[in-house]
């Protein structure tokens, strides 16, 4: 109903006058804003998950490419014997080479230090050296023999300047069971002194010579502290030829056309790379008047090491 008061009508001019909402609390509006603002929080939190799993996923990606390059070592079977070399040259050589020995069959460890048990398939080397060996020397007429292992204490004593080079080698029997013999007796360390004094009874003018005889046996060498299989034990096989010549020229020619043959064991018939050359005073053979010598080395250690030697005695133990 319209005011019939003048007063009650707006002056000309004045701007209408706006009225509040009434439809809405204050509280609607308060919780109209609340729920604007956990829409946006939704959105911020949802964005930064979409990054972590971006992140994630592109972890995962590298991970599977290093997997791929490095794969994984397959587990151990509880019980499952290893019998490959588990162990770099390089980085260890004693231990790579005990177990190329011992995991290739070659050898097996005895109970006495310094003497090795040779299976069947080191012996099979050994077997054809001795094959190859023994053409050669045979065509030059070289012969087999065998002569014993003991030497007694007085024949030793008569090579003092050749036993000097041996002394803290030799082992020594001293009893027979529970009983001790008058004179001790000796395990051959080489064969020169055993050998030797035959020759002389043996040889009684020119026509006998030249004299040579070869054997093939084993030596004893006993006072050392670190053996190596093959390298350096206490019992070894080995082959030891000795000759007797009527001139040096003669005998020289022999000593040089064994060291040949040595070299060609090496080169040939185990692919092992030497050279050949002769030992300085010091290093001779005890006795000899020089030693010509075929060396190895070892790349893992820096080390040479001695291989088969072919010895000039002259008449020293004549």
């Amino acid at each position: 109903m319209a005011s019939q008061n003048p007063s009650d009508t707006p002056a000309q001019g004045d701007a209408p006058q706006t009225l509040p909402d009434r439809t809405q609390t204050p509280a609607d509006n308060q919780q109209g804003e609340s729920k604007n603002a956990a829409k946006k929080a939704a959105k911020a939190a949802k964005l930064a998950a979409d990054k972590a799993n971006k992140a994630n996923k592109g972890e995962k990606a590298a991970k599977q490419g290093t997997a791929k390059q490095e794969p994984k070592k397959a587990p151990k079977i509880s019980g499952a014997a290893l019998i490959g070399i588990d162990v770099s040259k390089n980085e260890s050589f004693p231990e790579w080479y005990q177990q190329v020995l011992t995991k290739g069959e070659m050898l097996d460890y005895y109970d006495v230090s310094g003497c090795f048990i040779l299976k069947p398939a080191s012996y099979f080397i050994w077997e054809e050296i001795q094959n190859w060996f023994n053409k050669k020397i045979k065509s030059i007429g070289v012969k087999n023999c065998s002569f014993p292992l003991f030497v007694s204490e007085d024949v030793l004593q008569r090579e003092k300047d050749h036993i000097e080079g041996f002394a803290a080698e030799v082992a020594w029997v001293t009893h027979a069971g529970s009983t001790p013999l008058e004179k001790k007796i000796a395990i051959r360390p080489t064969s020169e002194t055993v050998m030797y004094p035959y020759y002389a009874k043996w040889i009684r003018s020119h026509r006998d010579l030249p004299l040579r005889l070869n054997q093939w046996n084993s030596v004893v060498r006993w006072e050392f502290k670190h053996p190596q299989p093959f390298l350096r034990t206490r019992e070894f096989l080995w082959q030891e030829g000795h000759t007797a010549h009527a001139t040096e020229g003669a005998a020289r020619e022999e000593v040089l056309t064994i060291l040949d043959w040595y070299e060609q064991i090496y080169s040939e018939l185990l692919a092992v790379p030497v050279i050949k050359g002769q030992k300085t005073d010091k290093e001779r053979f005890a006795g000899g008047l020089y030693t010509t010598t075929v060396e190895g080395y070892i790349p893992a250690t820096g080390r040479g090491i001695q291989g088969g030697t072919s010895h000039g005695l002259g008449q020293s133990m004549c």
